[in-house]
């Protein structure tokens, strides 16, 4: 295989480098700006160039990189998401911009943007999504947003990104970047199953991190799943063992950090969330005060296996940050997917067309 020189963009700890990286793909460079983040990084990708600080102070610094053939990265997404206040005015929200910036002066054949799914979907973020594909058509590429859930690709837990592939001189076919996508999917494993390869609870292997108080919600949320709702203060959600989880949230560490029944995991035990779930749809009266010592908080290396990130990955930095890591990034067997594309982009074995130019197209 060739090898693709590949320059990494608001990396943090590098979960979409890692993707790329189980690819085949050469991370000659990776900049970020959190410190913690960045020493995760370095430890991990010993043989990549690390550019710390912020993308406009080191601007000049990311241009040195001229043989690069492949952009990736993920600028922040919290102005952009649901669960932020969704500004359009957010600074955050202008860092894409500065991405495209470094692919105007390096013309690399291939850049991948990663993001939050309230991009690609909400009408709110439209004119953003367009003028990205609008502005990478003016720099000479056809630019289409693939909106995919982790679950589908052998991670264990739903969990929804866009991912904006653009190509330089050449004209994407959407049906056939799909049908290649679909031929990627994997059955993700149930957390139970995933869990097996851990020590339990406690153990040197897999520490108690968090320990944030479980108690009972005063006024319960109930939805249909007993998963999904407000049974517990915090925001911390349970997490179906014989399923696979929701969404991990970078606010992980304190009180909303996803919670695990020990007697369900260890003993196969009805797992209480469920019991209680169904007492409060039969509309018995909700409990108050703490919940059971059977219910605990997820631990890191729990969490960065639901993430899909190897055992032998390391983290830097105190917990909380190691937590809001693993929670940003982006799951490096979902990663591994959007290399093994464009990979298969670069070697043509994916339909494409030649630019035409005067024929945007805004894939809407």
């Amino acid at each position: 295989m060739e090898e693709y020189n590949t320059l990494s963009l608001f990396s943090g700890a590098g979960g979409l480098d890692l993707g790329f990286k189980q690819q085949g793909f050469n991370i000659i460079a990776a900049n970020e700006m959190d410190k913690n983040a960045g020493k995760t990084h370095e430890r991990n990708f010993k043989e990549t160039e690390l550019i710390k600080g912020d993308i406009d102070t080191v601007f000049e610094e990311i241009l040195k990189f001229k043989n690069t053939d492949i952009i990736i990265g993920g600028p922040p997404c919290q102005g952009f998401s649901i669960a932020g206040k969704m500004d359009y005015n957010d600074p955050r929200n202008k860092m894409v911009w500065k991405y495209l910036e470094v692919v105007k002066e390096l013309k690399p054949r291939i850049f991948v943007i990663e993001n939050v799914k309230a991009l690609y979907s909400l009408d709110k973020w439209r004119p953003i999504r367009e003028k990205i594909i609008s502005d990478a058509y003016d720099m000479g590429y056809s630019c289409l947003p693939i909106l995919l859930n982790a679950k589908d690709f052998g991670v264990s837990q739903s969990r929804y990104r866009v991912f904006f592939i653009g190509v330089k001189d050449s004209e994407l076919d959407k049906d056939s970047i799909l049908a290649y996508i679909d031929s990627l999917k994997e059955q993700p494993k149930t957390v139970r199953e995933l869990f097996k390869t851990v020590d339990r609870i406690g153990m040197e292997g897999n520490p108690i991190d968090s320990t944030a108080k479980i108690t009972f919600a005063t006024n319960p949320i109930l939805r249909k799943s007993p998963y999904a709702g407000m049974l517990f203060n915090g925001m911390g959600r349970p997490v179906n063992i014989d399923g696979i989880a929701n969404t991990l949230p970078a606010s992980m560490g304190g009180n909303k950090t996803p919670i695990i029944d020990n007697e369900a995991l260890y003993n196969n035990k009805i797992n209480y969330v469920e019991e209680y779930h169904s007492a409060l749809m039969r509309q018995e009266k909700s409990k108050n005060g703490e919940a059971p010592s059977r219910l605990r908080r997820l631990s890191i290396k729990e969490a960065a296996l639901i993430q899909s990130f190897p055992e032998d990955f390391k983290f830097e930095g105190p917990m909380s940050s190691v937590y809001r890591q693993i929670g940003n990034a982006v799951p490096p067997k979902l990663a591994s997917v959007i290399g093994e594309l464009v990979k298969a982009i670069l070697e043509d074995r994916i339909e494409k067309s030649t630019f035409k130019i005067g024929q945007l197209n805004l894939f809407s």
